[in-house]
């Protein structure tokens, strides 16, 4: 199905030819339409036009208006203050665009894709090999795939990265120890859990680290094989493959625990790009990027310096031959630029991190891979805090586990849906409980601008009330209700009904799903969706309470407001797909 024009887009549509037909030279002026608590919408644009022309701007906007054809579109235009354009929408008009955006099978809502799609990777999701994954891993794995889905809806191409942290001197430690005591890793089982194969890797990190710390004969063999590794030694590689694939099989089950879509060709770590090293070194010296300064190969920028005043320059290889990980994020960007033929590089990365991407991104341009053809951004995040406001932690002081956070949220979730509950299983329980305590923080993260932090409290999080994931989820669970107990009685659009206050907010707002959608993905934004669909939510709250809808008036009553109720729904559900919550049929 054909995208359907929003309505603001076709009255911006209107305002532009009344606009040219008043003044010529008025041809591509921007009309400045925007929402308004006055009327529909207000056009605020001819205030500049008349300075710029030296006219009256209340006369200048009463010529325009004698220029506008009212009718089905726009149902009344007046001047109002200094020369603004209010504007108000026909209900049939309302109506009618409702239900084409209903009528589209594909599921979009009528929503276009982007007229210029490029290629974007994104790289987020980046645990390390032989760790668990922790509170600090939440954001980005969260707000990536968010970004992900939304740029892909909006008709992207988008190739996914996870630089997962698969190599350092560290793996030179475990696996001459396991080596050394090589059933550390067996399985009775055939199949094993993600946190039993963490577990295992945790245990044998410890012991491995006792024994390097004890042992100055093992820490010297331990050493030498960190070289083997570097070098690419098939039994040493083989061990290395070893602690990767257990690693993986806990990323796994932290994802689908966060309900995400991880797939393993998409995990390409820092391993995966080592057989760049060398070249992306050469060409950077070869080329003046990057010069040696005591034995190292550097890049120094004028304007980064330390306290003492000087240079802080972006260490490319060490003084010793081995690579930093500037030399990996630089071969990425080759990676991802000449191999997958990006046009735009998106890292989801902690905020601390700024500087790092800053240098590398500058690099990367004063080498020529990054142009006004091919741009890189980094999608900073904040720091999740606890309720004190600082850092979060355990009591103990430990960093929080993130499988831990997540059966939290899982528990206290279900005991709210248990308590909601009238005729759902044990089964059903567990499974709703699951979608709401993992959507409760997914929303809370998304609901905040990414670069700023939050605080986690779960209290909160799981809330019927406020703006929070149950809320919204609650609001598509009623509605669904309600379409189950219209029994026979289907929604069907009726243009020609007049509309009550609450029916016309709630339309004007779901109309304005697709500009949202195109805002939040070209501002790598989830935050702008999240409150689009906490309003949509609350102008449905408003309209159920003042519009009865099984009971209304007349039967065609009935059958127009159960179909607000549906293409409402069906936005909340595709709304909050692209921020990946579940919303569930019953609640």
């Amino acid at each position: 199905m054909a995208s359907v024009t929003s309505l603001s887009d076709s009255v911006q549509q209107h305002l532009a030819s009344a606009l040219t037909a008043t003044r010529p030279e008025a041809a591509g002026a921007d009309p400045l339409l925007r929402r308004s608590d006055r009327a529909d919408y207000q056009a605020n644009g001819i205030l500049a036009l008349a300075k710029k022309a030296k006219a009256n701007p209340r006369e200048l906007a009463a010529e325009v208006v004698s220029h506008i054809t009212t009718g089905d579109l726009i149902a009344d235009v007046e001047v109002s203050g200094p020369g603004f354009l209010n504007i108000t929408i026909g209900d049939r008009a309302i109506t009618a665009n409702l239900a084409a955006r209903y009528a589209d099978d594909t599921g979009r809502l009528g929503v276009p894709r982007s007229e210029h799609p490029g290629t974007t990777v994104i790289d987020y999701a980046q645990p390390n090999v032989a760790k668990e994954m922790h509170v600090g891993h939440l954001r980005s794995a969260v707000i990536g795939d968010s970004v992900r889905q939304i740029l892909e809806f909006a008709g992207e191409t988008v190739v996914r990265r996870h630089h997962i942290g698969d190599w350092g001197t560290q793996f030179g430690m475990l696996i001459q120890y396991l080596d050394e005591h090589p059933h550390e890793l067996d399985h009775k089982d055939a199949e094993v859990s993600g946190e039993e194969a963490m577990s295992n890797l945790d245990r044998l990190y410890k012991a491995a680290r006792k024994k390097f710390d004890a042992d100055e004969e093992f820490k010297t063999r331990a050493r030498r094989r960190v070289v083997d590794l570097q070098a690419g030694d098939p039994h040493t590689l083989a061990m290395w493959q070893k602690f990767v694939d257990e690693s993986k099989i806990y990323f796994f089950s932290v994802f689908e625990k966060l309900d995400m879509d991880v797939r393993d060709p998409d995990i390409v770590g820092e391993s995966g790009y080592n057989d760049m090293l060398a070249e992306t070194c050469r060409l950077l010296e070869e080329s003046g990027v990057a010069v040696r300064s005591e034995g190292a190969l550097c890049v120094f920028f004028e304007d980064i310096k330390g306290p003492d005043g000087n240079q802080v320059p972006l260490i490319v290889q060490k003084s010793d031959g081995g690579y930093g990980y500037a030399a990996t994020d630089l071969s990425a960007i080759r990676d991802r630029v000449f191999g997958l033929k990006a046009n735009t590089l998106l890292y989801v990365v902690d905020a601390r991190q700024s500087l790092h991407f800053k240098m590398v991104f500058e690099t990367a341009r004063r080498a020529g891979w990054l142009n006004e053809d091919v741009t890189a951004q980094q999608l900073a995040f904040g720091t999740v805090l606890g309720k004190d406001g600082k850092p979060f932690k355990t009591r103990e002081g430990e960093t929080v586990r993130l499988v831990d956070l997540l059966d939290e949220a899982i528990d206290r979730a279900s005991a709210v849906v248990r308590e909601k509950a009238q005729d759902l299983s044990e089964e059903e329980i567990a499974e709703r409980g699951a979608q709401v305590g993992i959507g409760a923080v997914k929303y809370a993260d998304l609901s905040t601008s990414a670069n700023r932090d939050y605080k986690f409290d779960l209290d909160q999080m799981v809330s019927l009330n406020g703006d929070t994931s149950v809320y919204l989820q609650y609001a598509y669970a009623r509605i669904q209700s309600i379409l189950r107990k219209a029994g026979d009685t289907r929604p069907a659009a009726r243009p020609e009904l007049a509309l009550a206050p609450a029916e016309r907010a709630l339309g004007l707002h779901v109309d304005a799903f697709a500009e949202t959608v195109a805002e939040a993905a070209r501002e790598y934004a989830p935050h702008k969706l999240t409150a689009y669909l906490y309003q949509l939510a609350s102008l449905y709250t408003s309209f159920y309470d003042k519009c009865p809808v099984l009971k209304a008036e007349t039967p065609e009553q009935v059958e127009n407001r159960l179909f607000l109720c549906d293409v409402t729904a069906r936005t909340l559900h595709r709304g909050m797909a692209l921020l990946g919550i579940r919303t569930p049929e019953r609640l």
